[in-house]
């Protein structure tokens, strides 16, 4: 199922557009990159891949926007699987054109949030030209890890097999995750030998090691840091890393490193309840592998979309993506 919103100078408005929803033609499938008969979206090599159904259209009439480009812009609400977070939210244009790609994965401690909350950060990168891929998931209370990773892979999946519906180029396109949801970015940056056309992870107070959030939630007075434990610990199905090693090893960002990853960019506050030091570990290394990473830390305490929003910060990332793209 599919819902359609729409631009405006304002505001996003969700809106549902009738029972009735036009079928993808099959020449818009066969022209999309990877489309396989069946109509079922999977992964290749994941731990639990989800089929989903061949999505369907149904687009509204976009509002007056805030810029030339947004004029012509179309927002769709697509189902890349069966349950209700598995939903993301398309922002693309009707040209043809193959555009480069932005995905955008909100944070929430894992067990909150949701992509609505990103619509102004969408809608940034929306204006800049690129296809935008603003995604919910499975938070950790629906099921546990590695279920978070896996939605994204199969958003990025839906979105690269269906390319061709979304003026959106496969081949060339970045991750870009907050808080928890930076983790699940990097997660998807290290993902097994490298993921066809990724060429940049950015994650902004990125929890890349859910054990370090571990250690440093034990005796502390800093309570946000003792609520990154117990979310870390709700993310690995309730169980603590002496009891289930292979579920933290997992989660760990650092350990799935590999000659295949992309380089990245980390940006935390200096003073933040996710230190630097989630990112200075991936950062090494990912060297050992050649890979780049850069590090970058802000002064204060603000954390996730907070610190995006300082406009040094949201400039640097975007230059840092306008760089790594084709």
């Amino acid at each position: 199922m599919r819902t359609a919103v729409t631009v405006s100078a304002l505001a996003l408005t969700a809106s549902v557009v009738g029972p009735a929803a036009l079928q993808v033609s099959p020449a818009a499938l066969a022209s999309s990159e990877t489309s396989r008969p069946g109509g079922m979206f999977t992964t290749s090599g994941k731990d639990d891949p989800t089929p989903t159904p061949t999505p369907k259209v149904k687009k509204s009439t976009p509002a007056p926007p805030d810029s030339p480009l947004l004029q012509s812009t179309v927002v769709d609400t697509v189902a890349y699987g069966p349950h209700i977070r598995q939903r993301m939210d398309v922002w693309h244009q009707a040209d043809g054109l193959r555009r480069p790609g932005v995905f955008l994965v909100h944070g929430g401690w894992w067990s909150a949030g949701d992509k609505k909350y990103m619509a102004d950060i969408t809608k940034s990168y929306a204006e800049q030209g690129y296809t935008v891929f603003n995604l919910n998931y499975r938070l950790s209370g629906d099921a546990p890890w590695p279920a978070q990773r896996t939605d994204v892979l199969d958003a990025i999946t839906t979105a690269r097999r269906h390319a061709a519906l979304w003026s959106f180029d496969p081949g060339d396109y970045a991750v870009v995750g907050f808080s928890a949801g930076g983790h699940l970015a990097a997660a998807v940056g290290t993902y097994g030998n490298g993921l066809p056309g990724l060429r940049g992870v950015v994650g902004v107070s990125p929890v890349t090691s859910p054990m370090l959030a571990y250690i440093d939630g034990v005796d502390t007075l800093d309570l946000n840091r003792r609520r990154l434990r117990e979310a870390a610990i709700q993310l690995a199905g309730g169980c603590e890393p002496a009891r289930c090693p292979k579920i933290w090893a997992s989660m760990e960002v650092s350990r799935h490193a590999s000659l295949g990853d992309v380089p990245m960019l980390a940006v935390h506050s200096q003073d933040e309840f996710v230190p630097a030091e989630h990112s200075l570990l991936l950062k090494e290394r990912l060297r050992l592998f050649g890979v780049g990473m850069t590090v970058v830390t802000e002064p204060g305490a603000d954390h996730s979309t907070p610190l995006y929003r300082l406009p040094e910060v949201e400039e640097r990332v975007q230059d840092w993506i306008a760089g790594k793209l084709l």
